[in-house]
């Protein structure tokens, strides 16, 4: 049981399933110069939760997980003028290092943070910021999606893709997802003009002439996915290997490949606020767990067949 100077946290000291999440108590932190401390309403799950927890990736155990983040500003650091302690504030915690959302309160730089739209809830708002930003940064940022240009989207029923579509759809594009056939009219109700059941068809020959491809799925999709691109298109794959190779591919076959991180970013979460909050983007969220059971949502999220978001309620 937290105290007034403690708070509790999910963390875990080794690698490994879901069952090595533990909730512990932890000191409350304190924000830094330029930081705000964030008393945690709800915290999105990502895939990239689930990859941390069982691999590692970018961290070492002992760690506390989580990036999406929606709350209230508990209390400001030196120098802060952007924020004020009772303010609403959702935003991504510094992707991979700035980790611990999946906690009562968190410390952050305050320009990770955007108010909340006063449209959507907090369990609604912590669904949204690591998928979106990766959406709108991939989608916007790097690709320049326009009006009437074909947008092929991998997963389209999944965190980022459910996103992503909308995104596109906003942006005026001509959306294509791939799915398996029974999110179909989930993904149709986001926006999608076509959708590709991968389960039964190559969707190499399904699709082509495209603009931009944004690939969640990695693996020979990212390769395959070469094929659909008109000349001079572009994917953007979410699944870095570090490595040329895939760029060097695609200069082969006259379109581009970039491989891309999410990063921290208030314009963005920005963007995602006046989305909102004029109705074109939604999180869809599958489940909600008490932040007590982020062991059964992790497991949720091992079946990798979650639709849309899953979400900790801490508060």
């Amino acid at each position: 049981m937290s105290t007034a100077n403690t708070m509790r946290a999910i963390s875990q000291d080794v690698l490994g399933g879901p069952e090595v999440l533990k909730e512990v108590e932890r000191e409350i932190p304190k924000p830094g110069p330029s930081e705000v401390l964030v008393r945690v309403h709800a915290a999105g799950l990502n895939p990239t939760d689930w990859k941390h927890r069982a691999h590692g990736n970018f961290l070492k155990p002992p760690f506390v997980l989580g990036w999406d983040v929606s709350g209230v500003v508990e209390a400001v650091g030196l120098g802060v003028v952007i924020h004020e302690p009772g303010d609403e504030v959702f935003g991504m915690l510094p992707y991979p290092f700035g980790v611990g959302a999946h906690a009562e309160y968190v410390t952050a730089p305050a320009r990770a943070f955007a108010r909340k739209p006063a449209e959507v809830d907090h369990t609604q708002a912590g669904a949204l910021p690591l998928a979106a930003l990766t959406a709108w940064q991939a989608l916007v940022d790097t690709a320049d999606v326009r009006p009437g240009q074909r947008v092929l989207i991998h997963a389209a029923a999944g965190g980022v893709g459910h996103l992503a579509v909308q995104i596109a759809k906003a942006r005026g594009a001509y959306v294509i997802g791939t799915a398996s056939s029974g999110k179909h009219e989930f993904v149709r109700g986001l926006g999608a003009d076509e959708l590709i059941d991968y389960r039964e068809t190559d969707f190499t020959e399904a699709v082509g002439d495209v603009d931009v491809v944004l690939d969640t799925v990695g693996g020979d999709y990212r390769s395959r996915s070469l094929r659909t691109l008109r000349p001079g298109g572009l994917l953007v794959t979410l699944l870095v290997s570090g490595t040329s190779e895939l760029a060097e591919e695609a200069e082969g076959l006259g379109v581009r490949a970039v491989e891309m991180l999410v990063e921290a970013d208030q314009t963005g979460m920005r963007a995602i606020a006046e989305l909102v909050a004029e109705g074109k983007l939604r999180a869809t969220v599958a489940e909600v767990f008490p932040l007590a059971d982020a062991a059964k949502a992790h497991a949720a999220g091992d079946t990798g067949r979650t639709v849309g978001k899953l979400v900790l309620q801490v508060r």
